[in-house]
């Protein structure tokens, strides 16, 4: 019985049998999770194996084109250096109830360098690229157009208080990109989600060295700020956190319940779908990486049941629902409730509904509302002709709160 009890507690953290947890994919540069990096700059990949073992684990890229599909390019076409690297420097957690690895790497570096610009992913494999453990998005950027949003309020007869207008301008930095026009294009993402894109614009006047992207289909729904909690200190119970304990070996943490569907907008502010692993007990900021513990974080949602599953996502679940962060409804307390373990800090979250064949909806539970503030990110995709892929020449982002 002690044997299957002391099983049973190192499972605790392996949910639907992955045993990695808190991937994060972190720019140093500009202290977020915005994966863009200019040629000279590097990323921070961190991730924790929570069988607490020492795996050498491999990685290598591949290139995408400006609609991640894959563009058949050879690595040797898109990369500098070995196929594969290895992902040797790790760190055993120390002071945690939850024991486990935490894996770095600093990218790129002499092993890999990607030498053309456009979408990559970052895939880490044990035996085989082709069964990785998991992948991560990320994007070079040239110095060829420097670019400048604007975003807006944008009404209409049925929608007069849900959307936000987006307007960007791009302005070559050297070459004529007015002679080339038809080989550029732009995306637009909203707070880092994938699901949140609008591909393949064009421009819709050139005027000299500048292109305009000023469409009107270049609109989000505005959605709501997100929701937050902050359990850095599991030992007492603050920011959006009702209560702690530790219960069979395991930190619990139990948030507060939000609402769902509000009638008004208020202002709160929050990270844009971003998160940070923290640990600050006893008066003290610790080192976070080999030291944050792990915790179930019980998530609550007042409501009456709906025909539509709920997911809790945001940055830290790249936005991807799962049986692991997907509400069950509690008829007895008449909330959606949901568990998920993750390593302490402070996160933002969304609520957001699917239907079953359907598209994932993130202003339906939080509400929707053109006054709240978004990051949104716009890449400026460039192929003339001769060229074998999709080179990203520009990047620009606008985090400033939306005016009337």
């Amino acid at each position: 019985m002690k044997t299957l009890r002391i099983l049973l507690l190192s499972l605790g953290g392996m949910v639907f049998g992955q045993n990695i947890q808190s991937i994060q994919l972190f720019n140093p540069q500009t202290n977020d999770e915005t994966p863009v990096i200019k040629f000279g700059e590097q990323l921070v990949l961190s991730f924790d194996d929570l069988t607490n073992g020492s795996e050498i684990y491999r990685y290598t890229i591949k290139h995408y084109d400006r609609n991640w599909n894959d563009d058949n390019l050879f690595f040797t076409e898109f990369a500098n250096g070995s196929m594969n690297g290895l992902l040797d420097k790790f760190q055993y957690s120390f002071n945690t109830l939850q024991a486990y690895t935490h894996y770095k790497l600093v990218f790129p570096n002499d092993k890999i360098q990607p030498k053309i610009s456009g979408n990559f992913e970052l895939i880490v494999y044990k035996d085989s690229a082709d069964k990785p453990l998991f992948k991560r998005r990320f994007y070079m950027v040239e110095n060829g157009a420097s670019m400048a949003l604007n975003v807006s309020r944008i009404s209409d007869a049925k929608k007069p208080n849900l959307n936000q207008r987006v307007e960007v301008k791009a302005v070559s930095a050297g070459g004529d990109l007015s002679s080339n026009v038809n080989s550029v294009s732009l995306n637009l993402m909203q707070n880092n989600n994938p699901n949140m894109v609008i591909f393949n614009q064009k421009p819709s006047s050139v005027l000299g060295n500048q292109l305009l992207f000023q469409q009107m289909n270049l609109t989000f729904p505005g959605d709501n700020e997100f929701y937050y909690f902050d359990n850095k200190n599991m030992n007492m119970a603050a920011d959006m956190v009702r209560s702690t304990e530790i219960k069979d070996g395991v930190n619990q943490t139990y948030l507060h319940p939000v609402w769902a569907f509000p009638l008004n907008y208020q202002y709160q502010p929050d990270v844009n779908g971003a998160w940070y692993y923290r640990r600050n007990d006893l008066g003290r900021e610790r080192d976070a990486e080999r030291e944050a513990d792990y915790s179930w974080v019980h998530f609550y949602l007042d409501s009456e049941p709906v025909d539509k599953e709920i997911y809790i996502l945001g940055g830290f679940n790249d936005f991807k629902p799962g049986k692991e962060n997907q509400m069950q409804y509690d008829a007895a307390n008449k909330q959606y409730v949901a568990r998920i373990f993750l390593k302490q800090g402070f996160y933002n979250y969304i609520l957001a509904t699917k239907e079953a064949d359907g598209p994932i909806n993130f202003g339906e539970i939080n509400g929707n509302f053109w006054q709240t503030e978004n990051l949104y990110q716009a890449f400026l995709y460039y192929a003339p002709f001769g060229r074998n892929y999709d080179g990203l020449i520009g990047y620009g982002e606008f985090r400033t709160p939306v005016r009337k």
